[in-house]
């Protein structure tokens, strides 16, 4: 005899970061599993510490960690926990980011810029991650920034069919509040059977989170608009462009995104929008002053946790998607 045989069989071990535990509670139990316990704090002068408390030798490690405000911990803390992870003779790392954080950064627009997406991804990579899911990227792009299989998972089919069931479809009209999310609100359109409507804006190259709207390209009038973005951060992009729909004589303005990163002003701007209601995921935890009657946050955790078995089960995460 020439080798060893082993009878052993795969093993799936979930692991969470400090970022949003309550999102990795809920896909632990989906998938029927703990969350491996891990003890992590913080240093005097801000340096992270990491220790699992169970061995992860040999086994298929799932790590969670949603890059939340304040986004640089986080994402710090997550490739030290995929470099402990590493360091434990973990069978495979997949590192499961809901909400990606530096996306917005995915090309250079002027010179003497970074590409931050790139290197958030070449960070995974070196500190051992094998594989990245994630949800609904800025664009499509960014996965061929990492060096590995990369599983794009989408809230178009949670999020279409929540406003499907409560909207009027033969008054519904899909908006995209600017040319580059046309390519999503299509396969809203296609989803709920609504025509599409887009709204031109230009943002001032010089001031960050600065909007002016143009014009409204398609008929809104009288409808009920549905405006679909990927992340809402201070609100000043999506509240312009409810407002626009409302000028050209919108019927009501609902307003949908993955990712409710609502940072800065949000708060103030959502609370005083004509909107009737602001639809997100929880890949990242909402902020407590923003628990208004007109916000509602749906579960991604399924979604995830259906590809977290596909992906150790070797079956096809494409396929949860393929009515799409």
């Amino acid at each position: 005899m020439t080798g060893i045989k082993t009878t052993g069989q795969k093993k799936l071990m979930f692991f969470s970061g400090r970022a949003h535990p309550e999102l990795a509670e809920e896909v632990a139990h989906e998938l029927g599993v703990g969350v491996v316990p891990t003890k992590a704090f913080d240093f005097a002068n801000g340096e992270i510490y990491v220790r699992y408390q169970e061995s992860a030798r040999g086994a298929d490690c799932f790590l969670i960690q949603s890059h939340t405000a304040p986004i640089n911990k986080w994402i710090m803390e997550q490739l030290i926990m995929i470099d402990a992870l590493k360091r434990a003779s973990a069978r495979s790392i997949t590192v499961i980011v809901p909400f990606y954080g530096y996306a917005r950064q995915d090309k250079k627009h002027r010179g003497r810029e970074p590409i931050s997406a790139r290197l958030i991804a070449d960070l995974m990579k070196t500190a051992g991650a094998d594989r990245i899911l994630t949800v609904d990227l800025h664009t499509d792009q960014i996965q061929g920034f990492f060096d590995g299989p990369v599983d794009h998972l989408f809230a178009l089919p949670l999020l279409a069919d929540y406003v499907g069931r409560k909207v009027d479809r033969d008054k519904l009209t899909v908006v995209s509040p600017d040319a580059g999310r046309v390519r999503v609100a299509d396969r809203w359109c296609d989803r709920l059977g609504a025509p599409l409507a887009i709204v031109h804006k230009r943002r001032d190259k010089d001031v960050a989170n600065q909007v002016t709207v143009h014009e409204v390209v398609g008929e809104v009038e009288g409808r009920v608009c549905v405006l679909v973005d990927d992340m809402i951060d201070t609100g000043g992009t999506i509240c312009a462009a409810a407002d626009a729909l409302f000028a050209h004589g919108a019927e009501d303005v609902i307003v949908t995104a993955t990712h409710g990163v609502l940072s800065g002003p949000a708060a103030d701007r959502l609370k005083n929008s004509k909107v009737s209601e602001f639809v997100f995921t929880d890949t990242l935890p909402t902020p407590g002053e923003l628990e208004l009657d007109k916000i509602t946050v749906l579960s991604i955790a399924p979604t995830i946790a259906s590809a977290v078995r596909e992906v150790f089960e070797d079956g096809s995460v494409t396929s949860l998607f393929d009515e799409q």
